[in-house]
């Protein structure tokens, strides 16, 4: 009982870890970076850094050409930043280089699809935590479908992300050339091994234990009385 006990809080250990990186994806807008073509040398440029809620535009003024491209950058140079959340949370905002009206399916399902994720989290800590202080380990079954749930979605997520990066270099209509992805895409990713793994680890360890001797289950039986 002990060992599986140490088993179940190791594993919630790591999903807190999850927890903290998918919580620091969802907030944060480093999830990508785009950048125009730059021509010429001496003169300001426009990157731009984005996330579930809101995107950022950093003006550059560029004296060396980019060694690993020809945009503009890298995001890490000083310059003026001007972020706004997207035109479809809040009204009014200019994004027009964004194409919003294409973007604004992708970007509403990343987001509405994160929400969902912190939902089966916040269930699975209620259910975790519940376990522990009342002794009931049905509810690790549970917890661990929700955790395993919250992968999944966060994953989705990710992909969704992904399209609409790569639709807007692919567009004709947008000034983007070049893009990566940045630190919280990648928390993004690492919540989803995290979250994904432990759900499951969860769930294997709920299961009830097998009889290391297949005689054990015959051998505490009940004997049959004969009338």
């Amino acid at each position: 009982m002990e060992d599986k006990t140490t088993k179940v809080r190791i594993a919630f250990f790591i999903i807190l870890v999850g927890i903290a990186t998918m919580f620091t994806a969802v907030v944060t807008d480093h999830w990508a970076v785009l950048s125009p073509r730059v021509e010429r040398l001496n003169t300001t440029c426009q990157a731009a850094h984005f996330g579930l809620w809101r995107l950022c535009l950093k003006s550059i003024y560029i004296q060396e050409p980019d060694p690993k491209g020809k945009g503009c950058g890298p995001i890490s140079l000083p310059g003026e930043q001007n972020c706004s959340y997207f035109k479809h949370f809040t009204s009014g905002e200019d994004a027009q280089m964004f194409q919003v009206k294409t973007q604004k399916e992708y970007n509403i399902s990343a987001a509405a699809i994160a929400i969902i994720s912190v939902g089966f989290m916040i269930l699975g800590t209620i259910c975790t935590l519940v376990s522990f202080k009342k002794s009931l380990d049905y509810l690790l079954k549970p917890a661990g479908m929700f955790f395993t749930f919250a992968g999944l979605c966060i994953i989705i997520s990710v992909e969704v992300i992904r399209q609409s990066v790569k639709r807007m270099i692919d567009s004709d209509e947008t000034i983007w050339i070049e893009y990566y992805y940045s630190w919280s895409f990648a928390c993004a990713c690492a919540a989803f091994v995290l979250l994904f793994l432990s759900g499951i680890a969860l769930l294997l360890i709920s299961m009830p234990q097998m009889p290391q001797n297949p005689w054990e289950t015959c051998m505490d039986a009940e004997p049959e009385t004969q009338d």
